[in-house]
Order: structure tokens, then sequence, then C-alpha cells
């Protein structure tokens, strides 16, 4: 007569679901019920991500398990009891007995409220979740417990003991069937809930269909044996309890349900709560249901404002094996552990997580970035060597300052063209590379602000050709140096160079081939704007890109095979016997010049972003201030400083001077 449970399993695991608790205890019976449901509750809860933290098996042996039996107890908040009042009856006795006030218990019997316990903290059961199948009302039975009473059925045995406990009536014969001193209003629907339960539980609605069954087979059974005796009237009527069976099965109970034991029925539970307040007003009081039969993701129905949790929780109890992973975190399985049972390891670089216990973080798009707690992308900042910027704004005032400075030379040499030290370095290449080195401090500028395609393109021609220019002039100042000593013995060579100023067409031959390799680096694979979202955090940085590297290289290395040449050059010719001989000064700043841009690629090549930016145009910025201070810094102090020394009767003796000595 006992409904199967053919979906306690889901509802069961439907509430821990809800509840998000992933680590739960099960005490089933030790028989084949029990074997049963573990099946069922096993299958569901992998199915859902659940794991079993434990499982007792109730023995029918009890006394020789006892102490065993509450080992690791305390693993997990939740714990759920199925069974049937028999098997559990020691077990509840047990945990009311030993105050297992920590746990939440979810049951499938209806447990009975104890009016022993004063308070409800003291009891182990407040706050238990019950799941019980779903009845519409037996108004016939309400209606028959309203109106029982000993006088109304005088043969039945119990109800005058009924009587005698509850109502304090007393016996006024010796058949303890007549009462006396009774209430004239006493019905049992009026006692407490803890003393008589006016609704039936589940297994008296059992017994109760079981009753009605037989009865009305029986019934039934009676009235077709009466029918067939009319046509049998010299035979008694003769039942035999196989006959029963027949009837049984065409019987249906009060709930609409069949009895044959082959057709599966979708239940349908109403959840309690058990409410054991003080003394007395012990109550279970529904707050939700499950229905089978309806749609996914609406099966569980819980008003959670009405539930009574065990004293020890001040909230919504939490029943996890591992604490969950919060945002910015993910799962991480350990091996030989259960899927509950893990570690949580931070979210990678650029690599988020919003919701609790994910398994793997979502990476951030390109344009965005993670934040420091990793539980959010945002969009990036576009920056650039913007002249805001303190190291743009510092590197622009520097080129400023430095083309200011050449500036005052170019006034300074041509205020003293006609003085002796302007003249014998040659005053139109010194006017050149002056102007040249204005220019190179300027280009330096291009690099700063937000770069557009014709400024990238800019950036590497001004440079490549200014610096090839300025370059150029320095070897022909070399040159010119060699030549004017040289020019002291016969040679008709030596002295058609330096009457037609041979030396200074080497700048625009320089200065050509530099710009037919730039023209081949613009056609084949010019720079262009390019975006850099990774070496700045939170950042997406716009710069140049110099297209063909190739090709970048190839002006780099021209220009320090030009200052390698004209370092050659001067350096040969540091001790020739003149007045001011700036051999030495060209040598220095060629050295400093090569070194700055050898050592410029290993750092270009090693930074990103702004810094790589700021490396260029500091040592654009080094070279170019190397060869105006080697090259005119000793000059502008004589001029400035030691004017004695710029005159023609001073460079004459001197001149003298050396040319005896060298000889």
């Amino acid at each position: 007569m006992s409904p199967r449970d053919t979906s306690l399993s889901l509802a069961i695991v439907s509430l821990m679901v809800h509840f998000r608790w992933s680590w739960v205890g099960l005490i089933i019976p030790d028989d084949h019920k029990g074997n049963k449901i573990l099946s069922d509750f096993r299958e569901e809860m992998e199915r859902k991500g659940i794991c079993i933290a434990f499982v007792k098996m109730i023995p029918e042996t009890w006394n020789l398990y006892f102490a065993k039996f509450w080992e690791n107890m305390d693993e997990t908040n939740v714990i759920i009891i199925y069974g049937d009042t028999d098997s559990l009856a020691s077990l509840m006795r047990n945990i009311g007995h030993r105050l297992l006030t920590w746990n939440v218990w979810v049951m499938n019997i209806e447990h009975h409220v104890m009016d022993t316990a004063d308070y409800f903290m003291l009891d182990s059961f407040h706050g238990s979740l019950i799941f019980k199948h779903h009845y519409r009302e037996n108004f016939e039975f309400t209606k028959f417990i309203q109106t029982v009473n000993p006088n109304k059925y005088p043969e039945d045995i119990y109800l005058p003991k009924l009587w005698y406990f509850f109502f304090k009536c007393s016996f006024s014969g010796i058949n303890c069937h007549v009462l006396a001193n009774c209430q004239t209003n006493a019905s049992l629907d009026i006692l407490p809930s803890h003393i008589f339960d006016v609704a039936m539980n589940d297994e008296s609605r059992n017994i109760y269909n079981g009753v009605y069954a037989v009865a009305h087979s029986l019934h039934e059974m009676t009235l077709q044996q009466i029918q067939m005796q009319q046509f049998k009237n010299d035979e008694g009527m003769v039942s035999f309890p196989w006959q029963l069976i027949t009837f049984l099965k065409d019987i249906e109970v009060r709930d609409k349900k069949s009895l044959d034991w082959r057709e599966t029925i979708d239940e349908e539970y109403d959840i309690l709560n058990l409410w054991n307040l003080p003394k007395g007003l012990g109550l279970k009081v529904k707050i939700g249901s499950f229905s089978a039969n309806a749609p996914q993701g609406q099966q569980l129905s819980l008003s959670e404002q009405m539930i009574q949790w065990p004293e020890i929780f001040s909230a919504v109890p939490q029943s996890l094996c591992t604490e969950s992973c919060r945002p910015g975190f993910r799962k991480v399985t350990m091996e030989g552990k259960a899927i509950c049972c893990y570690k949580c390891t931070s979210c990678a670089d650029n690599e988020i997580s919003n919701e609790t216990d994910v398994d793997q973080c979502m990476k951030c798009p390109e344009s965005h970035y993670a934040n420091k707690e990793k539980n959010n992308c945002f969009q990036k900042y576009v920056s650039f060597l913007a002249y805001e910027d303190p190291l743009g704004m510092a590197l622009a005032i520097i080129a400023l300052c430095l083309c200011a400075l050449t500036v005052f030379v170019i006034g300074i040499f041509v205020k003293h063209r006609d003085t002796p030290i302007v003249k014998a370095n040659n005053r139109v290449l010194s006017y050149i590379l002056l102007i040249t080195l204005t220019f190179c401090f300027l280009c330096s500028l291009n690099f700063i602000g937000q770069p557009n395609t014709a400024a990238c393109i800019l950036q590497q021609t001004t440079f490549a050709v200014a610096f090839t220019v300025a370059l150029a002039t320095v070897l022909a100042k070399t040159i010119t140096v060699v030549l004017a000593f040289k020019v002291s013995f016969p040679g008709q060579i030596v002295r058609w160079l330096m009457i037609s100023r041979g030396p200074n067409y080497i700048i625009p031959i320089c200065t050509l081939i530099q710009l037919l390799l730039c023209g081949i680096w613009m056609a084949t694979s010019p720079p262009f704007i390019d975006q850099d979202a990774h070496s700045e955090y939170g950042h997406i940085i716009i710069l140049c890109n110099k297209g063909s590297a190739v090709a970048f290289h190839s002006v780099l290395g021209y220009l320090c095979f030009l200052a390698l040449v004209s370092y050659t050059m001067a350096f040969l010719s540091r001790n020739l016997p003149d007045t001011f001989n700036e051999s030495k000064f060209l040598s220095f700043s060629m050295l400093v010049f090569f070194c700055v841009w050898v050592t410029f690629l290993p750092v270009y090549h090693s930074t990103k972003g702004k810094i790589m930016v700021a490396m260029e145009v500091f040592s654009i910025l080094t070279s170019s201030t190397a060869l105006l201070a080697f090259i005119f810094g000793p000059k502008c102090y004589i001029i400035l400083l030691r004017p004695e020394k710029n005159s023609f009767s001073h460079t004459r003796k001197k001149t003298t001077f050396q040319k005896e000595e060298f000889s």
C-alpha cells in the first residue's frame, strides 16, 4: 500500500541545488530499499555536481554499531535521512539524545515533535526539512475525527482510553467503557499537534488506504457472489483469500491511485519545516512543494522567508567541502578527491571570473584589461608619448633648449666669421653642420605626440637624412683638415681639391645614397601606425611601426658606417701640426656617436611601448649633442673666453713653432 518514492531523489537533490549544498551526508537503512534509494541519489547528485560526504547504513543490530556510527558526522552541515518509521526509530532517539543542533536534517518521514524539549535550541530536529507526499485533504476523515467520541461508538475499546488520558475523564464502570466527568465539547481535533496530530502522515494514510481497499474489495466480491447465488440456490457461498486479489487490482483508493504495483505515478511532495518552539507549540510548517510534472526549472517552489534554521545558523547554512571560489579565482580539482573538493587559484593575467566556483576564467578582449581583483574587464586607455606626459615634456624641453643653443652657436660663428678660428675650420662646412644639427634636434619632436601616418614617415626620413648630412659634413671637415696639411707639399691633385673645394661634394653624394635607401624603404614597407596592448598594464599604446626591419637597420647601419669612416680619418690626422686642428674633437664626437647608436640597438629591442620611443628620442638628442659639444664647444670657448688666442699674430707664432717641431 505504500506509494513508491519515484521522484524523491530528484526532489531532495533539487533542494540541494537551490541552496547550493554540494557536500551532504546520507543515512539510509541497510536493506534492499536503502540500496535502491542510494543508487537513485548517486545518479541525481552526479548529474547536478553534488557530492556525498559519507553514507551511513543503519544496521539491524544497532548496539554493535553504535560508537562507529557517529564518526565523521561533523564533516557536513546537511544530512539526508531516508527510511521508514520502524527502521529509523532508534536513530531518531539517538539524535535527539545527543543534541546534534549543528546539522540540517532532510528527511522523508514526519518526525514527532517531543514535548520534553522546553526550548527549541535544545532540540536536535529544530529547522529540519521534511518531504511528505502530497495528498488531497480527506474531508470524511477530518469530519470523523471532529465528531468521534466514546458515546457514539460504545463498542470501540480504544476511545475511552484516549478520553481518559487526554481529557482526564474517569471510568464509571468496571469494564472501562463508560466515562464520567468529561467535557461536553471534548474532541480530538482540539489537542495540540505534538499530542495528537489530526493530519494523517504517510504511514497512517497507507493503513487507511489499505483498509479502504480491502473493505471495498470484500464488498464487491460479496455482491458478485450474491448475484451468482441466485442461480445456485442449493449451494452456500464459499470465499477464498486469493479471490480478493482480482478485486483489489480494480479498486481506486481515495487519492485516485491504482493499487497495481506495476503502474508508475509521478509524485508530488510538500516540504515541511519543523519549528520546535517552546514546549507545547511544536509545528510542521509547509514552506514549499515539489512537482515532477511541472516544467523544468519550476518543479521546486519555496518560501525561504518562512524557514526556521537550527539556532547555530544566523543565515542560510552552507554545506561545502571547500569554500566557494570567489570572483577572480577558478576551481582546480585535486587528484584523488571528490569533484566538490578543490582548491582555488587566481585567474591568469588578463583573465577574469565574475561568478563563484567557475571552472575556467574568461580572457578579456585585446581592447580591455582585467582589474587587480580579476573580476571585471575595463576598457584600456589609449596612450602615447605625449607632450603632457612628464617624460615627453622633458624630452621636448631638452630638444628645444639644445636647438636654441645651436642657434646661439650659429650666431656666434656668424658674428665672428672673420676671425682665424672660424676661417681655419671652413666656415661653410661649419654653417652646414650647425644648421643640420638644428634639424636633428627638431626632428626628435616628430616622435612626441599622437602618431599619424605622415608623422610615422617623417620620423624616419628626417632623422635619416638630417644625420646623414651631419655625418657627411663631419667627414668633409676631416678630409679638409688632412688636405690643409698636405698642401704644403707639391701635388697637383691636392692643390686642385683644395681650390675646387672637392671635399664638399661628399655631402650630396652621401645624402643621395641615404635618400635612395629611404626611397626603397618607403616604396616596399613604409612605417605605419601600430598598437601595443601588452607592454603597459591597462593601456593601449599608439606608436609607429618601423615597417621593414631590414630597411630600418640598413639606414642605421649606413649612419654608423659614415661615423666609423669619419672617426678613422679624424683619428689618423689627430697629430697634424695645425694651430686649430679639430681632428681630435672630430674623432671624439664620432666615437660618441658610434657608441650611442651601437648601444641603442639592444636597448631598443629590449624595451616596449613609450619607453622604446623615448629611447630613440634620447639617442637622437645624445648623438646630436655630442657633435655640437665636441666640435663647437672648444671653438666657442676660445671665441668667448680666450679671445687673445683667436688672433692672426698668435696663429702665425704657433704655426711656425709647430712646423719647426714637426720637421
